[in-house]
């Protein structure tokens, strides 16, 4: 991923050398599992830590591959190269690359999905920060982008609080998933090696022990942990997407942070565009991007094929620096997010009265008049509100057909802000836990 959408420790867990580490790790664990089980010398295994602290040279293994075009066996003669031939006599000992290249990849989600949980419970924090503090911020809520009934800005922020605590959910059921290791060798019978040694290797990594792999760890497991990514990064656009809408300049209830000596265009001085949210809704595309993939390399032929690994090389990185940028990104714009509650107010008050329509149909059905009656009365007198400007609580008050079934007190009533926030306490109970 590029260095713009990149965070450092995200970007360093799919660097070289933190790769070429991990497989040293695998391959120096196997051996003790193999000196444990008598099947090469103690010494041996115990001489491969020799190359416990050394820094790996990224370029010399680049360079031997250039002729065995192979990784892992350019690995293996680097490592040969700094513990010496007789000591590397016996890594690898009836392993074969992927009980390598699968194992660190799953490690590395694994580690990735460790950074992506923090990120969320960043974000959940600053969600709930917001949602408390608008908790009864009234604003209109809106269905097909027109004007519905009154909401809160804190239902806003408490609705995104849930969703991302679902993808939090869904995120630790997704790194379970894909916490599994194999050390089973060629076609994955253990002909060649002991489970004993896929156990205790899994063990010392933090893993599971694939319960049955064929040369490669069944690729299902990545479907699914992509495509929680992928979710994730729905929601995110989710956000971006209301806050986009809030900050258009006929509705401005509220807006992304404008910083001082901030340009918003090159041509138009006036500008404050939500370029934030907009670049997130770009990203999780990004994200997104990675999910057929994912869910076309489970189809693999027979015990193994390498049709997934040079996907896997690209959507492993690209997904998960990605997400984490935007995680962290969103978490950044929701703490600044500048709110106007005034200009929600006076959004909500534009058509004068119109969204308590509802409240007038109920009423005139509980005062004995038919639901079809009761909606023509009410939308023939919302209809002058829309086409003609005139205010609606005014029009039902000189409306006889109504007047006869509700007194002016009645008709008054309907219009209280305070009836729809009743039970914003009762959903925040809900949300968060707490009464």
């Amino acid at each position: 991923m590029i260095p713009r959408y990149s965070r450092p420790e995200m970007t360093a867990l799919w660097e070289p050398a933190t790769k070429f580490r991990i497989w040293f790790e695998i391959e120096a664990h196997a051996c003790d599992a193999q000196a444990a089980l008598g099947v090469i010398p103690k010494e041996n295994a115990a001489a491969v830590w020799a190359a416990k602290d050394v820094e790996f040279d990224v370029a010399r293994i680049d360079e031997i591959e250039a002729v065995t075009k192979h990784d892992v066996i350019a690995f293996l003669t680097h490592l040969a190269e700094i513990i010496g031939a007789d000591a590397a006599r016996f890594v690898h000992q009836g392993m074969t690359s992927s009980d390598v290249l699968d194992t660190t990849f799953n490690i590395q989600l694994t580690r990735a999905a460790d950074i992506l949980l923090a990120d969320i419970d960043a974000l959940l924090a600053a969600l709930k920060i917001r949602a408390m503090e608008h908790k009864m911020t009234v604003r209109i809520g809106r269905s097909h982008g027109i004007h519905a009934e009154p909401v809160t800005m804190g239902l806003t922020f408490a609705r995104f609080y849930a969703e991302m605590e679902r993808n939090r959910n869904r995120l630790e059921k997704a790194r379970w998933e894909i916490a599994t290791g194999a050390i089973s060798g060629a076609v994955g019978t253990f002909a060649n090696i002991d489970p004993a040694v896929e156990e205790h290797v899994c063990a010392q990594l933090g893993l599971r022990p694939e319960p049955i792999s064929t040369q490669v760890i069944p690729r299902d497991r990545h479907a699914m942990f992509f495509a929680t990514l992928g979710v994730i990064a729905s929601s995110i656009e989710n956000i971006a997407t209301e806050i986009r809408h809030m900050q258009r300049t006929e509705v401005l209830e509220a807006e992304e942070f404008f910083s001082k000596g901030q340009k918003g265009s090159s041509a138009m001085p006036h500008k404050r565009n939500p370029v934030l949210s907009e670049n997130l809704t770009g990203l999780a595309r990004i994200v997104r991007m990675a999910v057929v993939p994912a869910m076309e390399n489970v189809a693999l032929w027979h015990e193994r094929d390498i049709s997934h690994s040079s996907v896997e090389r690209m959507i492993g990185p690209d997904a998960t620096i990605t997400l984490d940028f935007a995680l962290a990104r969103l978490t950044g714009l929701i703490e600044k997010l500048v709110i106007y509650p005034d200009t929600m107010i006076a959004n909500m008050n534009k058509f004068r009265g119109l969204v308590h329509s509802q409240r007038v149909l109920l009423a005139l059905t509980q005062a004995g008049v038919s639901r079809e009656d009761a909606y023509r009365l009410v939308q023939r007198n919302a209809m002058k509100v829309w086409e003609e400007g005139r205010d609606f609580r005014e029009e039902l008050l000189a409306d006889p057909e109504v007047t006869a079934a509700l007194s002016p007190a009645e008709i008054e009533d309907k219009f209280d802000l305070g009836y729809h926030t009743k039970h914003v306490d009762t959903i925040f109970g809900r949300v968060f836990g707490e009464n």
